[in-house]
């Protein structure tokens, strides 16, 4: 597929969001028809971590990390502008903005808070390369910087989440957050590489590519879906006596991401990048990797806590802000609005 061609999303992903609320009433039926499920799937448990919702975890971080593409790092001194400029917006400003819409919108809130913290401290590493595809950016500049994503999310997501926080007088068992990175990224991280070595020798990158991504593809959103049915199966209750939550923790997460994305696009002004640089920019400097947030949030509180449920909002929210950034991005090229 040529670049100018772009790419279309599947059924699935073009639908999550409406997947998402189906999980959701899926779930919360499951608590009121069987009660005892939450108990059933705790008790297969090590520490914090459930072990069904730990493999469904780890399938659904393991095809993001096969996007690694060590080689292509070799290109950070081609262009380096847009990379450093999205870096910026992911570790600098989405974090800091959502802290600021967390201390308006949720005061008091704390799990609320860690949820939107562990969100706007993620930078996307997957669905950034069929957005970047959709809206015909330069593919290049998008797999550079997923792949960088990919690897200063091991390094910086536990100190971020840990100075955000602590700005936040919110106690953090940082020993369990490290942990957490390193089963849900680590691991994801390390049998990625290894597997996409062993494949595409044995099977050739054209069978890799084709035939064996998006079949993880297919599995990690069933986990994904799975993981969410269990999650609002064990917060049901949560839920039918407290439905205003998941209002309140929408407001600050949408308004978080139109202040990231207006300052991704007036900072891709001010330096005058064209189009195909400057959509792809914008995009990446304004999305969450909503996976390793869920994640965390559940090793963090477990899986039927409030905080579990604020982070799969960002996940509802996220589809279809990203689409809505393709069209605007399309929109604003043919008013004129960066260069061609």
């Amino acid at each position: 597929m040529s670049e100018e061609e772009g790419r279309s999303i599947s059924f699935f992903e073009k639908f999550l969001p409406l997947w998402v609320a189906l999980c959701i009433f899926i779930g919360i039926l499951f608590s009121q028809i069987i009660p005892r499920i939450g108990q059933a799937i705790d008790a297969f448990s090590i520490g914090q971590i459930s072990i069904p919702i730990g493999i469904c975890l780890f399938l659904m971080m393991y095809p993001a990390m096969l996007n690694l593409q060590v080689s292509e790092l070799k290109k950070l001194g081609k262009n380096p502008k847009p990379i450093i400029l999205t870096l910026i917006s992911n570790w600098l400003i989405a974090p800091f903005v959502g802290l600021l819409m967390a201390r308006i919108f949720v005061p008091g809130y704390e799990q609320l808070i860690v949820a939107i913290i562990l969100l706007s401290s993620s930078p996307c590493t997957a669905m950034v390369l069929v957005w970047g595809w959709m809206a015909k950016g330069n593919q290049e500049q998008n797999v550079v910087n997923t792949s960088l994503n990919t690897i200063t999310i091991i390094f910086g997501y536990a100190p971020m989440v840990t100075l955000l926080t602590g700005i936040q007088n919110i106690p953090v068992d940082w020993i369990l957050l490290l942990v957490s990175i390193f089963i849900f990224i680590g691991l994801p991280l390390l049998f990625g590489i290894i597997s996409k070595r062993l494949l595409i020798s044995s099977k050739g990158e054209d069978w890799f590519d084709n035939t064996y991504r998006p079949i993880v593809g297919k599995i990690s959103i069933a986990a994904l879906l799975t993981t969410l049915v269990v999650l609002f199966s064990m917060s049901g209750e949560v839920i039918l006596n407290n439905p205003d939550l998941l209002l309140l923790i929408s407001i600050p997460l949408l308004v978080g991401f139109f202040i990231v994305v207006g300052y991704n696009i007036l900072i891709t002004k001010v330096f005058k990048f064209k189009y195909k640089e400057a959509v792809i920019t914008v995009i990446i400097g304004s999305s969450s990797h909503f996976e390793i947030a869920i994640a965390t949030a559940i090793a963090m509180y477990g899986i039927g806590s409030i905080a579990a449920l604020g982070t799969t909002m960002g996940l509802f929210w996220e589809v279809p802000v990203m689409l809505s950034m393709v069209y605007l991005g399309r929109f604003l090229q043919k008013k004129g609005f960066w260069k061609s």
